[in-house]
């Protein structure tokens, strides 16, 4: 999507932020701003639920409480500098995906201090790369076709996280020798929850057709209220709705627990477990954080019509600095690492295009630090349908890809596809470097692979196949 300049800038704010320059306005950026915050709200529950749910290897849990505050400070801190510093409507949150190994990987083998200092010095050698430039050097070195391809799978990704989130998709429990998800939780459409979603995407794709402003902020706020109200008079069953239970709050405000700030510790991994294993581990959180942000700033730029004529993001040496520094904000507050998020599309949807919108959306973190029970009133079935509609907004790049060139069709269908169906961003990315440097080379082509391509690809292999490299090295 792009605009054409509305008005000139009026004032010094309008001209740092660029907003008429990139043919947007302040309605458009706080709207941006808020549903950009709604779509990925849910990561407020979600990441102590994830993180809350596992024990170290003392058998310590952490607290609830003080990881929601861990999570809404983070993001509301680093969402604000990625405003101010890059000037995009990217929002930074605890990164899904990484959380989890932090939780089921490296706490079992250390403490919680251990393993958010081992997020610290992998946030720290992030910042390394993009200080040397090689981060940025990777990004500019892929295929432009490559690049829509990261869109497209994201956009199938997010819209396939938005179905299942939402229960219109399911995992069949235990399946064998059938297909592994349904249509809903029985294989037909049940419940009132779901109902609330079709609802949502019907409502949203209606507005959007008809170019309303604000038409995914209205359909989540509508959905919000409907939700409730039918919260109220039918007889749901809280586990109906997921994580998030659509009920008016007895409290609105709540005091935040700062207890697990600055709880790490740098180098207490390494007398936990061997050097090799630590040095796995951090290759593997390197890499995930790395290209998941990659696909994520170029997705959510793509669309936004913000990269230059060569195909490149502004600002982007700043914005990779910043993100890394959102892994080592991370690890020092608790919170796992934090990286850009794709529900950043969702603003974009509503025509944010600035910094000015990622101010709006830390704020609103900010301020969830004292109105977590008012924030988490949005049901997944509610926010869902805004990411049905980005993944349609971000699928419409595919037809920048010529798809009779095989040597580059090829690498881009299986980063379209391998994104939803691992549910990676990071494996679609490694799936699509790994087959263009293949097939370059099959066809003598290999001169034509920018050599920070053939490295990454190497890497890739590693990463993909971390098991079989695990046991050569004997280290399990």
């Amino acid at each position: 999507m792009s605009s054409q300049p509305v008005s000139p800038p009026h004032s010094s704010l309008d001209r740092y932020f660029k907003i008429s320059e990139r043919g947007s306005s302040y309605g458009r950026e706080i709207r941006g701003g808020f549903a950009t915050f709604f779509t990925m709200a849910y990561i407020l529950v979600l990441n102590p639920i994830i993180l809350g749910s596992a024990e170290d290897k003392f058998g310590a849990h952490l607290s609830g409480p003080q990881l929601v505050t861990a999570t809404a400070l983070v993001a509301a801190v680093m969402t604000a500098i990625m405003g101010l510093g890059g000037n995009l409507p990217l929002a930074i949150a605890a990164g899904l995906g990484i959380n989890a190994v932090v939780a089921f990987q490296l706490a079992p083998l250390m403490s919680w201090p251990d393993a958010m200092g081992l997020i610290v010095i992998e946030g720290l050698l992030i910042c390394l790369l993009v200080v040397t430039g090689l981060r940025e050097a990777v990004m500019n070195a892929i295929p432009g076709p490559l690049k829509q391809a990261i869109s497209v799978g994201i956009g199938l990704f997010i819209a396939f996280i938005g179905f299942v989130d939402a229960g219109f998709t399911t995992r069949i429990p235990g399946a064998t020798g059938s297909t592994p998800v349904q249509l809903g939780a029985t294989g037909q459409l049940s419940g009132w929850p779901v109902l609330v979603f079709c609802l949502g995407v019907l409502l949203t794709i209606g507005l959007v057709a008809r170019k309303v402003r604000g038409a995914l902020l209205i359909g989540i706020v509508t959905m919000t209220v409907l939700a409730v109200v039918i919260n109220e008079i039918a007889d749901i069953k809280p586990a109906a709705w997921g994580l998030t239970v659509p009920s008016v709050p007895h409290d609105i405000v709540a005091a935040p627990d700062f207890g697990l700030v600055g709880a790490f510790s740098i180098f207490g991994a390494f007398q936990q477990i061997g050097v090799v294993s630590l040095v796995l581990l951090v290759f593997t959180l390197i890499l995930s954080d790395f290209f998941d942000t990659m696909g994520t700033v170029v997705g959510v730029t793509n669309e936004a019509g913000l990269l230059d004529e060569d195909g490149k993001v502004p600002n982007l040496g700043r914005v990779l600095l910043i993100d890394g520094a959102a892994a080592v904000a991370g690890g020092a507050a608790s919170a796992s690492s934090n990286t850009a998020y794709i529900e950043s599309a969702a603003g974009v949807g509503e025509g944010a295009r600035t910094g000015f919108a990622s101010l709006i959306t830390g704020a609103l973190f900010g301020l969830s630090l004292f109105l977590t029970p008012l924030a988490l009133v949005v049901p997944a079935q509610a926010a869902a349908p805004a990411l049905v509609v980005v993944g349609f907004l971000l699928m419409s790049q595919v037809r920048h890809i010529d798809w009779e060139a095989y040597e580059i069709a090829i690498p881009a269908f299986l980063t379209i596809a391998v994104m939803p169906f691992t549910y990676s961003i990071t494996n679609g990315i490694g799936a699509g470097f790994v087959s263009y440097v293949v097939i370059k080379a099959v066809l003598g082509k290999a001169r034509e692979v920018h050599w920070l391509l053939w490295i990454t690809g190497a890497l890739f292999v590693v990463y993909l196949a971390i098991d079989p490299v695990e046991q050569l090295l004997n280290v399990r």
